[in-house]
């Protein structure tokens, strides 16, 4: 192999392995679950890679493994720039033993927002807009290129965006987490991405999950819609609260289906009786 083909001369990484990466994570909406989102696609994006990394250490690759079965969710396009620098963090766990793992998904977490903020914005409400004018104007005019015009416009900077933002991901997180380490910052660094992250499923939260209730008093002659109350006290608390009640049960390894059935029991019940 020639040496230029390396990239990771520790774990003999080669542009064969980032090119494999690269062709999977277009996999990654392909077993989207309201559980783990893209979870499962992006440890086969990654598994060959992990493999690779670890492969004289199998407890190793079972808990990387693992750890990228965790929930994930972002705009597609910007999702291998996240993998550049997973890989890139793998390399660092293993090579060192006392390397905070948990900072692995910590920063994940914390990118999701913000690129996919970045990403819906570009290729959502930019490029798809763009490239469906002007194959329109094309279908308009009878021409049977406009489909063409429309893959060809949205799905090249897409592509683009995946391959170097997957180049970049990994030469420039491994030197940043380089740096980091040696300065010392790698704990600061972790700790607000976790703190980024918590907000982010904050906001999740807030924005996805929908449930409010109608109830009303009437005392002394004045109505009290008891929504409004709850959201003085604490805005959008029914859905914080149901989502601590439901981790909690994760916590508590419940079974999935399980706690689905119990949402629906209890939202029907609640529905039926006019609480929720």
């Amino acid at each position: 192999m020639a040496k230029s083909e390396i990239i990771s001369v520790e774990n003999n990484l080669t542009k064969k392995d980032f090119r494999g990466v690269f062709w999977r994570s277009f996999t990654l909406l392909g077993s989207f679950n309201y559980e783990r989102m893209e979870g499962l696609g992006y440890l086969y994006a990654l598994m060959p890679v992990l493999k690779k990394i670890y492969r004289d250490d199998e407890e190793g690759l079972k808990a990387s493994m693992h750890r990228h079965l965790a929930a994930f969710n972002m705009t597609v396009a910007p999702a291998p720039f996240v993998m550049g620098i997973t890989i890139a963090m793998e390399e660092l766990a293993k090579k060192d033993k006392e390397f905070d793992v948990t900072s692995i998904n910590a920063i994940k977490v914390a990118l999701m927002g913000p690129l996919s903020g970045i990403g819906d914005t570009f290729f959502w409400g930019i490029f798809r807009i763009i490239a469906c004018a002007i194959a329109v104007s094309f279908a308009q005019d009878g021409n049977i290129l406009a489909p063409f015009v429309l893959l060809v416009l949205f799905n090249v900077p897409n592509i683009l965006t995946r391959w170097i933002g997957l180049k970049i991901g990994y030469k420039n997180g491994s030197s940043l987490l380089q740096d980091l380490e040696s300065s010392g910052k790698m704990e600061l660094f972790t700790y607000c991405a976790g703190i980024v992250g918590v907000a982010a499923v904050g906001c999740m939260v807030a924005a996805w999950v929908e449930i409010s209730t109608p109830l009303s008093f009437t005392i002394s002659g004045s109505e009290i819609i008891v929504q409004e109350y709850l959201d003085q006290i604490v805005p959008k608390l029914l859905p914080l609260s149901a989502t601590l009640i439901i981790y909690g049960c994760l916590k508590k390894k419940m079974k999935i289906m399980h706690i689905i059935g119990g949402i629906v029991v209890i939202g029907f019940i609640c529905g039926v009786l006019g609480i929720l």
